[in-house]
């Protein structure tokens, strides 16, 4: 780090700001119990970028936008031809989820920008805001398309015939979208030039640990890897009243099979393996029928590559295995492979949070995020703060004004550290 955190960067975080413009942004889609029902590339995801991007523009920040929808707001350094250094994370929730996840990391983000152009402080790099397209995956399914494509980790194409539940694909959803900000100037997909020098993402915990330890800062130095199923089984439709048992193709009775099996393959004593099947859908989807098709999920998580793999890979076979009367396609739709961030952005926040007189933990991240993408690009890291209870991805999912202070004070000194380095 630099000699010292300049104590005008400190105090020049606010915190009324940082959580006036929280809740401003909570207000676009929200639902009842202070929750956020904001999809990725709907009217109301243009409503909140609409008021970044103005925030942003209050500041002098440059705002471009690049083929895939991931917003960049740019503060020049006194070299601009160095490699930026980005900070950032996600715009759109949960169906039914909360005020903070992913949103307070871009306003953290712009809040600690701020704070450094107010402090009357320069930076030898860039440092570029950005909120990543459709993270959450709760519209368009996998999540991190944006910050996937931006990465190289997948063409920006993949995911075109994907669909909503309404039918839509993601190409025709994203079309509309950057028609709408067609204004905004575009910029090519992926580091221009040189990659960045680092990238850097404060988010909520989602997860008891800080809380619990009367902790300030979790010092992100992992993900555990994900990979996600779309199971379809086909029976056939019948009716509920007339059809003898022996004579059903019931595709719900055979999703039940499946999913014991799974339960099975996936029991994990040290309960360290993540299995979930979190969303379902039958069809016909009525009362007196018996269900002729059905299709869920399976997320399934594990910090060990290995177990990841074994189990991933034995999914299909444990499924067609226990099916008595139908059949099923498998489709993995994400899989990403755990992550260790390099030393150089975790470090970095160990000193800040020193600096700011945090109490601080090194520790892993159980759910997955954009920065598991930009690690091969360039050095990496997460900064967490407390979520009450743990609790995310819900409208309870709640941490303080004061502690998100903290966090983007962090943020602010580690942005300030990185980019005044030579190297």
């Amino acid at each position: 780090m630099t000699d010292s955190v300049p104590p005008a960067l400190i105090a020049a975080v606010d915190e009324s700001r940082q959580w006036s413009r929280l809740m401003g942004m909570a207000m676009l889609g929200a639902i009842p119990g202070e929750g956020v029902n904001r999809a990725a590339l709907t009217p109301l995801d243009r409503q909140a970028r609409r008021l970044l991007v103005a925030w942003a523009e209050e500041l002098g920040l440059a705002v471009s936008v690049d083929e895939i929808g991931n917003l960049f707001l740019r503060h020049e350094g006194t070299e601009p031809g160095a490699a930026p250094v980005l900070a950032g994370s996600h715009m759109d929730s949960q169906p039914s989820g909360g005020r903070f996840d992913g949103i307070w990391g871009v306003l953290a983000a712009l809040e600690a920008v701020q704070a450094i152009r107010e402090a009357g402080l320069s930076t030898r790099r860039p440092i570029e805001v950005v909120a990543w397209t459709n993270e959450e995956g709760g519209r368009f399914a996998p999540g991190c398309m944006g910050s996937m494509a931006w990465a190289g980790y997948r063409p920006a194409g993949t995911w075109d015939d994907v669909t909503d539940a309404a039918g839509i694909t993601f190409r025709a959803a994203l079309d509309a979208h950057l028609e709408a900000e067609a204004d905004i100037l575009r910029r090519p997909l992926g580091p221009a030039g040189t990659p960045p020098f680092a990238y850097v993402e404060a988010h909520i915990e989602q997860g008891p640990r800080l809380e619990a330890d009367l902790l300030d800062i979790g010092i992100v130095t992992a993900i555990q890897g994900s990979r996600w199923f779309v199971v379809d089984i086909t029976g056939e439709s019948s009716h509920a009243g007339t059809t003898p048992l022996f004579l059903r193709r019931d595709a719900v009775q055979d999703m039940v099979r499946a999913i014991n099996a799974l339960n099975a393959l996936t029991h994990d004593p040290l309960d360290v393996l993540r299995f979930t099947v979190g969303r379902v859908e039958a069809h016909p989807n009525t009362s007196n029928s018996v269900a002729g098709r059905v299709r869920f999920s399976i997320d399934l998580r594990h910090p060990d590559a290995a177990v990841l793999r074994e189990k991933g890979d034995a999914i299909e076979s444990t499924i067609k295995d226990a099916l008595c009367f139908c059949t099923a396609v498998v489709t993995e739709t994400f899989h990403a492979m755990p992550t260790a961030f390099q030393p150089v952005v975790p470090d970095a926040v160990e000193r800040a949070a020193a600096a700011v007189g945090a109490r601080a933990l090194r520790m892993p991240s159980g759910a997955f995020h954009d920065a598991q993408f930009l690690v091969p690009v360039c050095p990496s890291g997460m900064i967490f703060v407390p979520s009450r209870g743990g609790v995310s991805h819900h409208p309870s999912e709640y941490s303080s004004p004061e502690q998100l202070a903290t966090g983007a004070k962090v943020l602010a000194a580690t942005l300030f550290d990185l980019a005044n380095r030579e190297a």
